[in-house]
């Protein structure tokens, strides 16, 4: 499913080599922890979170056809020190 999950996600956004997708067993169930680059974040939401909502029923959908039972999730981590930007959005905050 953590393939899956990474492959899908690659094909949504537009800086896939940022994309990493861990897997977190807690509880019984799995959470799927998503790491993109920021300016991604709502390429993978979607307009009021359709796509991640598709994302998460087609995991479910997945977990339940390989036979495994318990909870899955996948959530988005965002984390505060991804600062990859272009050299023209770093000129742009210079010159502000």
């Amino acid at each position: 499913m953590q393939a899956f999950l990474e492959y899908a996600v690659k094909g949504l956004v537009d800086r896939p080599d940022a994309v990493t997708v861990t897997e977190v067993n807690d509880n019984g169930g799995t959470v799927y922890e998503l790491r993109l680059h920021p300016t991604d974040v709502g390429k993978v939401i979607g307009r009021q979170g359709n796509t991640i909502h598709a994302l998460r029923s087609l995991v479910m959908v997945g977990i339940g056809r390989l036979g495994k039972s318990g909870r899955c999730s996948v959530e988005i981590v965002e984390d505060e020190t991804a600062t990859d930007e272009t050299p023209a959005e770093a000129a742009a905050e210079s010159e502000a």
